[in-house]
């Protein structure tokens, strides 16, 4: 139309005309210029609407009405009556149209077909689907994939649970294999509900298996997912028994990738469904592979693990197969080593041991700082350096230091022995050998105290976290023929950590059997255990243990319940909503707060909103302290897959002016930002550490040594601040003992496990690693028991590239980290503040000059004042004497950071270094990893650090292996002397010369 109109009300009179032609003129003009005089024909809309419902009409007339309506609706505001006539007008309604009014109402017609179909699912029923609204979220599916716009039809499908259009939109796409694994991404961190997660896994396996060259390291993922072992077994039977060697390593790459998720149960079922080769004599060896328990017990010292024996047996006896069973044979028992976790763990231990770096100085510095009266900080020296030394076998501080360590009475003396368990953690072979000096002795009636059995007991069950097939049985019978409670709550504790979430009912009974004899001390270990025992089974225990729970009068019998019942529940989302109701509606505070912990770990990882909501709100309305702290602290836990959200929640709740709310939101940043260095966590934590309260700043020091795991000063320089913080609460006579403790495990953390370790809850494939989110949820009740501390190692894991080859040996590789070294060095060794800082100090500014003169005049005034107070001289010499030390100390430091830039001008640092195989690869330096390419090897999987198996080239040349077998012989050798050197000396010197040798200078110039 040419000519302008200046209003509708001509065309508007024509709807009252009678002659059908002129309405539909009206009509169809009116529909081109709705855009401009809708307030006007909005006026009119009764009679339209009449049009539209007039059966006399003509179809198409009455869809225009319909249109015409709907987008006056639309302008108004109206969209759920301008969806209904948009429905109404049919064709006309036309999807492909780019205007705001069709972007709109199809956002809101997609909004309702989805809401409408998981209201219907979540409660079981036929969904009442307008057919015209599905019509329309069909067109626009369509177009979607005729678009080639397959990312937003699959986000579609997802969200209207159409699991038909998924399965089209992924094979019709162009790139199958990235258009899958992205769904799985969008599984796991978009749908709410885990029924329907499985549901769109099972799916996509459905697709992935259908296609000509499938992925079998997704498709094991997602199997593993769903909880069908014998998908995984029959897979990993096809490759093994393929003629191509490449099949056996891609199987060995499944294998480890799903060790590293870590589900023990899992694991060894896949491992047991696992068909023997076919033939007779392999038959005859048979009991003695898979029953590891009952070669073990007839001979107590033996090794821990007799599988590997076992296996070397049927190897040998295969010579009378036909050739391919044979090989088939071969492959099974490497597979078999992998999948019960033990080739993992053993290589895992060397390469911590071999490249172990933790400076013995820091615990110098701190053992002598910590008065011997103070057996708080004691413990906790002795707690930081199992954590600095986790899985290193390095047992050269204690061997030192053993008159001070001996200093340790009942319960520390149990956490000093169970600290062994952590620094051999992983060590199956000797583990058994190392603590038989601690362990029960029976029959001889109990010669040492039950304060070292008991610790000794949880040692073994740290030493086989998770993997804990060969001790099982020792530990049960060590807990049955016992009834000194200490003992229990060592074997306990060492129980629930050894058969971690395999759900044996005959452990079960035997840990209730010690639950009910009503003794406070055992029945907290006996609650966590069972707990630990059942993790994420949701079994109906857990109504066993809260009856119980509520008969009982022991606190901490209520509180170790309250926390195992919140374990069976891991990672059941809605199933386990009636359990986390009924928990959080109790009266009793404890189990309110074992209820935090349900919801925490029912819901851990997923960034569920509804779990996120109740826990604010019990975060600022709970009468219970315990119940508030815990709530924030929960928080963590669910937010970990998003660390970057949690600051961001919790940064109110930080700034409360309650304590234990304060301390909860620390520890939740720590839990949920640990190891990623984030630099929102460390700005909200850096106020904290210096908080009026002293267990507030505990909780911040630890949250942030956390969050800086393995970040290096270079990365971010806040980590040296915090690295001298540290340093200075702990030389500080002052500083009350709880932040001092805070300050002494935070440096452990900080330097865990030799500095190799992080502390990471997901796997490389967003799995959830249960044994390390349990590991932390235990360690956070380090509030009530400090024993519960170690648990912190189950959830450090190593952050080194393993490669392998098909011998499962590790070959020297090269690779490249294209980032400047300095980003992801170690940490340098700390200097003994020795008579050459007076030396060194005209480098500095001058500024360090005046530091000093202002503290020697402090010093002279606190001297004054503790005299005045106390009439006690030798106590304010010793303050004295410390005051020199930390001045020399700091004018250390200071001197140091002048002379730094200087050097770094004389020589421009690389900007890529080459690592060799096995290499620390830090979680930041991922993604700078490059492989090079004529290199010999391949990896099967593109990976940047974990285990990776490598494909030889040249596989005619001979191989030359990196990591031999020689450092677990040496360690099996160092600590087994430590382990029993109270009186020999001699063994522990002639270990030191294995473990101690210190690094020969590197190359520097002079300049003056």
């Amino acid at each position: 139309m040419a000519t302008m109109v200046s209003s509708a009300g001509g065309l508007l009179a024509m709807l009252n005309e009678s002659h059908p032609m002129l309405k539909f003129h009206a009509l169809s003009n009116l529909n081109t210029f709705v855009d401009y005089f809708w307030p006007e024909i909005s006026t009119s809309v009764p009679i339209i609407e009449s049009l539209y419902e007039d059966e006399e009409f003509d179809q198409r007339q009455r869809q225009l009405a319909a249109l015409l309506v709907s987008k006056v609706f639309y302008y108004l505001g109206e969209l759920n009556d301008s969806l209904s006539y948009a429905l109404g007008a049919g064709p006309l309604f036309d999807v492909s149209e780019d205007s705001d009014y069709v972007h709109t109402l199809l956002a809101k017609a997609i909004d309702e077909y989805a809401s409408l179909k998981s209201r219907a699912a979540e409660s079981n029923d036929e969904a009442l689907v307008d057919p015209r609204l599905e019509a329309i979220v069909e067109r626009m599916l369509d177009k979607c994939i005729m678009d080639g716009r397959y990312q937003q039809a699959m986000g579609m499908a997802v969200e209207c649970r159409r699991l038909d259009k998924l399965e089209e939109a992924i094979t019709r796409s162009d790139n199958v294999h990235g258009t899958l694994s992205y769904c799985i991404n969008i599984s796991h961190s978009f749908i709410n509900r885990r029924e329907y997660r499985r549901e769109v896994l099972r799916c996509l396996v459905k697709v992935y298996q259908k296609l000509p060259s499938p992925d079998y390291l997704s498709i094991c993922q997602c199997l593993m997912f769903l909880d069908e072992p014998e998908g995984v077994a029959s897979i990993l039977e096809k490759l093994l028994r393929s003629e191509n060697k490449d099949d056996a390593l891609l199987a060995f790459q499944i294998a480890f990738d799903l060790v590293e998720n870590e589900h023990q149960a899992f694991l060894l079922n896949v491992r047991d469904r696992l068909s023997n080769p076919k033939s007779q004599p392999s038959e005859s060896v048979q009991p003695g592979n898979s029953d590891p328990d009952s070669a073990q017990n007839e001979n107590p010292g033996a090794s821990d693990v007799e599988m590997t024996d076992g296996s070397r047996a049927l190897t040998g006896r295969l010579l009378d197969m036909d050739p391919n069973e044979a090989l088939y044979a071969e492959r099974l028992t490497k597979i078999k080593g992998i999948l019960s976790g033990e080739t993992s763990i053993q290589l895992t231990l060397q390469f911590l041991y071999s490249h172990n770096k933790s400076d013995l100085l820091i615990l110098k510095t701190i053992k002598q700082s910590v008065e011997m009266r103070n057996s708080v900080c004691h413990s906790a020296t002795i707690y930081a350096n199992a954590i600095m030394h986790a899985g290193t076998t390095v047992d050269t501080f204690l061997r030192e230091n053993l008159d001070w360590l001996s200093r340790a009475t009942n319960w520390a003396k149990f956490s000093a022995t169970a600290g062994l368990g952590v620094i051999h953690r992983g060590h199956l072979q000797q583990g058994r050998s190392l603590m038989a000096p601690y362990l029960p002795q029976s029959g001889a009636g109990g010669g040492g105290s039950p304060y070292s059995e008991g610790g000794a007991l949880y040692a073994l069950g740290l030493i086989h976290a998770n993997h804990g097939e060969g001790i099982k049985q020792f530990l049960r019978d060590s807990l049955r023929s016992t009834n000194v409670e200490v003992i229990q709550h060592g074997a306990c504790l060492g129980l629930g950590l050894a058969a971690l979430g395999t759900a044996d009912e005959d452990i079960y009974d035997d840990i209730k059997n010690v639950l009910y004899t009503d003794s406070a001390v055992a029945g907290e270990a006996a609650g966590i255990s069972m707990g630990l025992l059942m993790v994420g089974t949701a079994s109906e225990k857990a109504s066993e243990m809260l009856t119980y729970a509520h008969e009982t009068q022991h606190e901490k019998i209520i509180r170790g319940l309250a926390l195992g019942i919140a374990l069976t529940v891991y990672g059941r989302e809605e199933e386990a909503d009636t359990l986390i109701e009924q928990m959080t509606r109790d009266q009793d505070p404890i189990l309110r707060y074992g209820g935090m912990y349900a919801l925490a770990l029912a819901y851990q990882g997923t960034a569920n909103n509804k779990a996120i909501r109740q826990l604010l709100h019990f975060a600022v309305s709970d009468v219970s302290d315990d119940v508030r702290r815990t709530a924030v602290l929960a928080l963590g836990f669910v937010l970990y897959s998003e660390p970057e959200q949690t600051p961001r929640i919790v940064s109110l709740l930080s700034e409360s002016y309650n304590p234990h709310v304060r301390y909860g939101a620390a520890l939740a940043v720590g839990i949920s930002c640990a190891g990623t260095g984030l630099s929102e966590a460390i700005s909200l934590l850096e106020p904290l550490t210096s908080d009026v309260v002293d267990f507030v700043r505990q909780g911040a020091l630890i949250a942030m040594a956390m969050v800086m795991v393995q970040i290096s000063e270079t990365s971010d320089s806040r980590v040296g601040t915090f690295r001298r913080q540290l340093e200075k609460i702990i030389l500080d006579k002052h500083e009350d003992t709880m932040s001092k403790m805070g300050a002494i495990l935070a440096s452990g953390i900080l330097d865990a496990g030799g500095r190799n370790v992080t502390i990471r809850l997901l796997s490389k494939t967003k799995h959830d690693k249960v044994t390390a989110v349990v590991g932390l949820a235990v360690f956070s009740q380090f509030w009530y028991w400090y024993p519960l501390i170690y648990f912190v190692s189950l959830s450090f894991s190593p952050t080194a590239f393993i490669g392998l080859n098909y011998d499962l040996k590790v070959p020297t590789f090269e690779f490249l980290s294209h980032a400047k070294p300095s980003l992801f060095e170690y940490p340098r060794p700390t200097t003994v503040p020795s008579a050459t800082s007076t030396v060194k100090l005209p480098t500095a500014v001058l500024s360090t000059s005046a530091k000093a003169k202002a503290r020697a005049k402090k010093e002279a005034e606190q001297k004054v004042n503790t005299e005045k107070s106390a009439g006690i001289e030798s106590s304010s010499s010793a303050g004295q004497s410390s005051g020199k030390g930390k001045s020399a100390a700091e004018k250390d430091g200071d001197s140091m950071q002048v002379d730094s830039p200087s050097e770094k001008k004389s020589e421009p640092e690389a900007s890529f270094e080459i690592l060799t195989n096995p290499a620390r690869v830090v979680p930041a330096q991922e993604k700078f990893i490059k492989f090079l390419e004529e290199s010999r090897y391949v990896p099967v999987k593109l990976a940047p650090s974990g285990f990776v198996l490598l494909r030889d080239l040249r596989p005619t040349e001979p191989e030359v292996l990196s990591l031999t077998d020689a450092p677990s012989s040496t360690t099996a050798s160092s600590p087994a002397g430590g382990g029993s050197a109270t009186g020999q000396q001699s063994a522990a010197s002639s270990a030191m010369a294995v473990d101690e040798e210190p690094q020969p200078p590197q190359a520097f110039e002079y300049t003056s």
